[in-house]
């Protein structure tokens, strides 16, 4: 996979005890990489990190991106060759609680990232994943690319947006002859492991581990769901080709085929239809607290470019992930080699479907 480019490289994740970090990094592992973390926190209890037993399995650094002196010292002392940003205040509704939390963070932090590769002289490629919501989302019914307007009328899709435009600004004024740097926007990720806070798959297997119903927002909004092995996919793919000198500077939608944008009440029974009895009801979102009802990718750039597309169906997407939490709350205590199976099942459909970066 991915030409076995990562192979006993050094690659250094922010944010890698949370959601997509923590599969990124069994992936990593999977791949032969030596895997650097750093974070700041667990980000909920349970969470996929520490199911999944990832703090033996590679070197695991607590520290916070906003405090760019230990990360300086983390970067300078394992000399990365490779670097994904993941770390982030990733949650929408936690933005309109702690917006100067999620400015910092996701603005300021990413600077500090940025400083780190621009200091480190043995980084060759670094990937900046940043979010599908950094666009000035207008709510129209086709597929945001790569050069629409960036924007955002919530603490977090602006800090975002803001953290794109900081990307750019290093990528032009430091970055050209020495790191390659590309930035990514992906969202609506789902799959097992995650327990965030105010995320509909999360606030169901709560809910319903302890037979209870599951209250839920915004039934009728629509989203374009993909399970998380689709975007990191690209990630990495995109990280192997900035190694190989192609794509710096750019920047990548992925996400699920323009087909796949269900709206919430048909993820929540879709994902009943795997897991069992089940329960759950509509609640008024709050005034204040607006969410957008309609956004979707374009990912025909990362089409034509990458050669990269998703390979999951919605039913593969929401199955995986259901099929995840029942063996975890059903007392499977490997859940590690369980993801790993999981990726495998991925890795197949996508060699059945000649995807580019299956290839050797």
């Amino acid at each position: 996979m991915f030409q076995e480019i990562y192979k006993d490289k050094t690659v250094l994740l922010t944010g890698h005890t949370g959601f997509k970090g923590s599969w990124l990094t069994i992936w990593l592992t999977l791949l032969g990489a030596k895997v650097v973390g750093y974070s700041s926190y667990l980000p909920s209890n349970p969470c996929n990190f520490a199911v999944c037993n990832l703090g033996n399995r590679i070197e695991d650094i607590e520290g916070d991106i906003r405090d760019i002196g230990k990360m300086t010292d983390v970067f300078m002392k394992y000399m990365p060759e490779v670097v994904f940003h993941l770390a982030a205040q990733p949650i929408v509704r936690k933005s309109y609680e702690d917006p100067k939390l999620t400015f910092d963070t996701n603005i300021g932090g990413t600077v500090n990232v940025l400083e780190c590769i621009r200091r480190t002289p043995s980084i060759k490629s670094a990937v900046i994943i940043t979010s599908d919501k950094c666009y000035q989302n207008v709510e129209w019914v086709w597929g945001y690319r790569e050069n629409d307007r960036l924007g955002g009328d919530d603490p977090y899709s602006a800090s975002k947006a803001c953290a794109e435009m900081v990307c750019n600004a290093y990528i032009k004024s430091f970055f050209k002859d020495s790191a390659r740097v590309a930035t990514t926007r992906a969202g609506n990720v789902i799959g097992g492991g995650d327990w965030a806070e105010g995320r509909i798959i999360p606030d169901c297997v709560r809910a319903w581990s302890e037979d209870r119903e599951v209250l839920v927002r915004n039934p009728h909004s629509t989203r374009p769901w993909q399970h998380v092995l689709e975007p990191l996919s690209g990630y990495l793919w995109l990280g192997a080709n900035l190694l190989s000198n192609r794509f710096h500077g750019e920047a990548f939608n992925f996400g699920p085929e323009q087909k796949i944008n269900s709206s919430v009440k048909e993820l929540i029974e879709t994902f009943i239809s795997y897991w069992g009895n089940a329960g759950w009801k509509s609640e008024q979102s709050e005034v204040n607290k607006k969410e957008s009802k309609l956004l979707k990718l374009s990912c025909d750039k990362a089409l034509h470019l990458l050669k990269w597309h998703p390979v999951l169906s919605f039913d593969e997407t929401v199955r995986l992930t259901a099929e995840w939490y029942k063996a975890y709350y059903g007392g499977n205590r490997d859940m590690y080699n369980f993801s790993l199976e999981q990726i495998d099942y991925y890795i197949s459909a996508a060699t059945k479907q000649n995807l580019l970066w299956v290839k050797v």
